[in-house]
């Protein structure tokens, strides 16, 4: 079989945003509050006081000036500060699978398809609400699809290594039609009371289709090459999840939200993604030049930019290098897709791309494209 190609892509956006003001208001109140109580261990140098926030850091920090969450009024009350969600009953759909439902149906109505062409549905995201069974299992249900799903975690590469595995089973011809879906409920896992952190995330959910290039019933980009990488590192990390009990660490703990060292984390990805990209355009014979588009990963401006200047030789135009990180933030695995959604309509045949995603792991996948 030939090539795989991306036939539809779609994007839920969750209705509630947060602005930085917002944030920056719930956090020093809460601040205000957490020095207030500990006072006397601060004044003793037994505690460090927790200082403000403003919205001038964060934008300066990551080029972010708003999120999207699905829920905001827990985040912004300085004595909750984080999303405070219903649960929901085994009959209902959980909350991934509904925004996958969403996302999914827009991407599917973009490819002229239906429910019942898929096989293959691929639920690619950094954290998911339960081990099993499988949201993406869930999802094939709620679509009426056929065939298989399964759940896939790369953290921030998640949907690109989604999409390598699905165009790689596209030509063994084991797959004729998958999602590559990424419901990211980052707002979740975030840690709303860490100044250097507490800006980062937002929620959304992604998906795209990918077929058989001969199958395509209209505009496309055919996947050209792959590529994707690994490489061990605790600078990005989230701890226990379900063995919390097992443990006997029930109470609330930091290191089972959101654990970042920043600086490290410049410092050794930003080469190698640099590297990779450089790497896999080499591997398939595509001059950066060549490039009409680079669709990168939307965790921070100032790493983007790193990373275009890299491979591009120059500081890439916005037209060429898109951000939407300013109005969704990080959105984990969907951030690039976000971008290609949004910004590759105009593009003409034979026009080449390239999207390119990476977090922890450290992880790094790219996908280099042509507009069909």
């Amino acid at each position: 079989m030939g090539l795989a190609a991306v036939t539809g892509t779609g994007v839920f956006t969750p209705s509630y945003v947060i602005t930085n003001d917002e944030l920056v208001t719930a956090f020093n109140a809460y601040a205000d509050a957490f020095n207030a109580e500990n006072a006397d261990a601060i004044n003793a140098g037994d505690m460090a006081a927790k200082p403000h926030s403003s919205s001038d850091f964060i934008v300066s920090a990551s080029g972010i000036h708003q999120r999207y969450v699905v829920e905001k009024s827990g985040i912004l009350d300085p004595q909750i500060m984080h999303p405070t969600l219903p649960p929901r009953g085994d009959d209902q759909p959980s909350l991934m699978a509904e925004m996958a439902l969403d996302a999914c149906t827009k991407a599917l109505a973009e490819a002229g398809r239906g429910g019942a062409d898929v096989d293959l549905i691929i639920c690619a995201a950094s954290n998911h609400e339960r081990a099993y069974p499988a949201i993406a299992v869930e999802i094939q249900n709620l679509l009426g699809a056929r065939g298989f799903a399964f759940d896939m975690n790369v953290a921030c590469s998640s949907a690109t290594f989604g999409m390598q595995a699905a165009a790689d089973m596209i030509r063994a011809g084991s797959a004729r039609c998958a999602i590559v879906v990424s419901p990211e409920v980052c707002s979740t896992h975030l840690e709303w009371r860490d100044r250097d952190c507490h800006f980062i995330f937002g929620d959304v959910c992604t998906a795209a289709v990918l077929e058989p290039e001969e199958v395509a019933k209209g505009a496309h980009f055919r996947i050209l090459s792959t590529q994707c990488a690994t490489q061990f590192s605790n600078n990005i990390r989230n701890n226990d999840g379900f063995l919390r009990r097992a443990h006997g660490q029930m109470q609330d703990r930091r290191d089972m939200q959101f654990m970042q060292e920043g600086r490290r984390v410049f410092k050794e990805v930003l080469p190698l993604v640099a590297s990779h990209i450089a790497d896999h355009l080499a591997d398939a014979g595509t001059p950066p030049e060549g490039l009409k588009r680079l669709w990168l990963h939307q965790a921070n401006k100032a790493m983007n930019d790193y990373i275009g200047r890299k491979v591009m030789g120059r500081t890439p135009t916005p037209t060429e290098q898109p951000n939407v990180l300013q109005d969704y933030a990080n959105t984990s695995s969907a951030g690039s897709i976000i971008a290609f959604s949004q910004h590759s309509a105009d593009l003409v045949p034979g026009d080449l791309g390239l999207i390119c995603s990476f977090g922890a792991g450290y992880s790094v996948g790219s996908v280099l494209v042509e507009r069909g």
